[in-house]
């Protein structure tokens, strides 16, 4: 007798004795990847409006260094890209596609 496993969204054999084909599934679905790249996408806007603001003779002060788009708004956009990152990676598949993983052929 074979010995099932649950893993998942699909049922894995231990000794499988059937020559029938596993089905290999990817952990991230495209709307996974989709909902990374928004993320990846705040994350990269909030660095780039970080950036400048610094003067070119270090003995002259410029207080451009200090704006709100710098200490405030760009390290806002940069938690909230994490917080996406975050939910894309534990966020559940639907019950349409986890229906879909067990279907046999």
């Amino acid at each position: 007798m074979a010995k099932e496993t649950k893993s998942g969204a699909s049922t894995v054999l231990s000794k499988q004795k059937s020559k029938e084909p596993i089905k290999m599934t990817f952990v991230f679905n495209k709307e996974k990847y989709i909902i990374m790249f928004i993320g990846i996408g705040f994350v990269l806007i909030g660095f780039l409006l970080m950036m400048g603001g610094g003067s070119k003779d270090p003995k002259v002060y410029s207080a451009d260094l200090f704006s709100f788009r710098r200490i405030t708004l760009a390290p806002i956009l940069v938690m909230i890209g994490f917080v996406i990152e975050i939910y894309a990676i534990m966020k559940r598949p639907k019950a349409d596609s986890d229906a879909d993983l067990n279907k046999t052929e």
